[in-house]
C-alpha cells in the first residue's frame, strides 16, 4: 500500500491558503501540514505547525518531522502591502522561497510557487501579454517575483527541483479576507454592495486587469501539480488567465444583481501599480502544456459570489 502523499503548505492562513486547503478537505485524502506565522487551526485532520519562512531550521524540522512530498509556497508579501515595506517584501518573498527550494534539493520535494503578473512592467506588452516577454517590474514585489522565477529555473537545470509555477492575475474569492493585493478591490467590493449597497475603490473607473476566479486558481494549481513531469516545460512559470474587466464593468454585473448598488472612485498609489501591468494575458504555453482552461467569465464568477455571500451573511436561526 503506497502512503498518502504529505503536503505542506506555507501561508497556510492567507486567501490562497484557506482555499487550497478547503480543496485538499473536500477532494484529497493527502496528508496536509498547514503552517503560517501563527499556528493556523484549521481541522484536527491536519497537522497544524507555526513556521516563519526566514527560519531555515524550522523548515527543514518541518519536512523531516513529517516526511513531507510536496511543499505549497504560498507565504509573501502582496503587492500593496510591498511597496509600503520594500525591504521586508524582499527578504520574506526571496529569502522564503530560497529556503524551500534548498530544502526541496535536499529532500527531493515538488514544489508549488505563486508567481505574478506583477513581474511584468511599463515596458511589456499591454494586452495578451505573451509568455516570453520582458519583465521590468516597478514594485518591490513584482522585482522579487522576477528573481523568484529566476532562481526556480536554476534549481531546476541545476539540481533538477520539481518546482512548478504560475504567474497569477488578480485572485477572487468569496472566502478569506484580501491580503494586501492591488486588485483586492473586485473581493471588497461584493462584501459592501451586499452590506452597504455602496463601494468607494481605489483604482480608477477603467483600470482594466487581468483576474482570475478563486476556484479557476485552485483547479489550475491542482492540475500543474498533478501534471507529469515532462509536460511542465515552463520551470520559471506559466502565463495563465481567466478573464479581464475595470472596476466599472465589474460593478456594472454587480448592479444586475442588486440595483442600487453605486460606486465611486477614489485612486490611490495602487492605480500606479497596476498602470504598470497587462491588460490581458495570453496562456497558449499552459493550455499545451497541462491542459489549462478556466470556467468562470466575470457573469459566472458575480452571480457565483453574490450568491455565496449572500448564504453566509443570513443570520442562522
Amino acid at each position: 500500500m503506497s502512503k498518502k502523499t504529505r503536503i505542506l503548505i506555507t501561508g497556510a492562513s492567507g486567501q490562497l491558503g484557506e482555499n487550497l486547503i478547503d480543496y485538499f478537505s473536500e477532494h484529497s485524502d493527502s496528508e496536509i501540514i498547514a503552517t503560517d506565522l501563527n499556528s493556523p487551526t484549521y481541522s484536527s485532520t491536519f497537522a497544524n505547525e507555526s513556521l516563519d519562512v526566514l527560519n531555515h531550521e524550522v523548515l527543514r524540522n518541518l519536512v523531516q518531522q513529517y516526511d513531507v512530498d510536496q511543499v505549497y509556497h504560498l507565504a509573501a508579501l502582496l503587492s500593496a502591502s510591498g511597496e509600503q515595506s520594500p525591504l521586508k517584501a524582499w527578504d520574506i518573498n526571496m529569502q522564503g522561497l530560497l529556503y524551500v527550494l534548498e530544502s526541496a534539493k535536499e529532500f527531493k520535494l515538488r514544489v508549488f510557487w505563486p508567481s505574478s503578473i506583477a513581474v511584468f512592467g511599463e515596458t511589456t506588452p499591454k494586452h495578451m501579454t505573451p509568455q516570453k516577454v520582458i519583465t521590468e517590474p516597478s514594485t518591490a514585489y513584482g522585482i522579487s517575483k522576477v528573481a523568484g522565477e529566476l532562481w526556480c529555473n536554476y534549481y531546476f537545470n541545476k539540481f533538477d527541483v520539481d518546482v512548478r509555477s504560475v504567474r497569477f492575475p488578480g485572485l477572487i474569492s468569496w472566502k478569506g479576507d484580501p491580503g494586501g493585493g492591488t486588485t483586492d478591490y473586485a473581493v471588497e467590493i461584493f462584501h459592501e454592495a451586499l452590506q452597504n449597497k455602496r463601494y468607494t475603490c481605489f483604482l480608477r473607473d477603467d483600470a482594466y486587469l487581468p483576474m482570475l476566479y478563486m476556484d479557476d486558481a485552485i483547479a489550475g494549481i491542482v492540475q500543474l501539480m498533478a501534471a507529469p513531469k515532462e509536460q511542465v516545460k515552463q520551470r520559471d512559470s506559466y502565463n495563465i488567465s481567466g478573464m479581464s474587466f475595470s472596476p466599472a464593468e465589474l460593478a456594472y454585473e454587480i448592479k444586475q444583481h442588486i440595483p442600487e448598488f453605486t460606486i465611486n472612485y477614489a485612486p490611490d498609489f495602487r492605480q500606479q501599480i497596476a498602470e504598470s501591468w497587462p491588460a490581458s494575458i495570453e496562456d497558449l504555453d499552459a493550455q499545451t502544456d497541462w491542459g489549462w482552461k478556466p470556467r468562470f467569465d466575470l457573469k459566472k464568477m458575480t452571480a457565483t459570489i453574490l450568491s455565496k455571500l449572500t448564504e453566509e451573511l443570513e443570520p442562522t436561526a
